[in-house]
């Protein structure tokens, strides 16, 4: 193998992508810091930006180790692996939000479920889909803001059993 070459500019772009990654993790983040839950702000930065680092560090390995044609017969170049891992490693941080109090009282789904989607935010801007990446972040911050309201309208009348 050749020896790698540092893409200067190529690289200050993808910190780009990571940075928005982190901003728009910390939208959704911002959120659950405000309700309350385990993981906040902080926690939905970092995730959004270890995947889109991560991404972006696997695309890159495609293209550069796809320019050696003698190594085909023994390398796996598969972008999907690493979103796989992505969402496998967040599946293990979102498994430790989830509180099991008894048989009727679950917490921390909607926050395990948050960091996912945050983690495919990061996926999306790492893969240059910003478009897609800022509209599921404004989906997120619908269905936690709005559908909030709309839940606690729906129990209310349960308050008084």
């Amino acid at each position: 193998m050749g020896a790698l070459t540092v893409d200067w500019h190529g690289d200050l772009v993808e910190v780009g992508y990571i940075a928005l990654a982190m901003a728009l993790g910390g939208v959704v983040g911002a959120d659950r810091e405000f309700a309350r839950k385990p993981a906040g702000l902080r926690t939905h930065m970092l995730l959004a930006g270890a995947s889109a680092v991560l991404t972006a560090a696997g695309i890159d390995m495609v293209h550069t180790f796809s320019r050696f044609p003698n190594q085909a017969g023994w390398l796996r170049l598969d972008p999907i692996l690493v979103v796989q891992a992505v969402a496998t490693a967040v599946g293990f941080i979102g498994a430790g939000t989830i509180l099991h109090r008894d048989a009727e009282h679950v917490e921390g789904l909607t926050t395990a479920a948050s960091l996912l989607l945050t983690a495919a935010i990061g996926v999306a801007i790492a893969s240059g889909r910003l478009i897609l990446g800022i509209g599921a972040t404004a989906l997120a911050i619908v269905t936690l803001r709005l559908l909030r309201v709309l839940e606690a309208r729906l129990r209310k009348p349960d308050a008084g059993r």
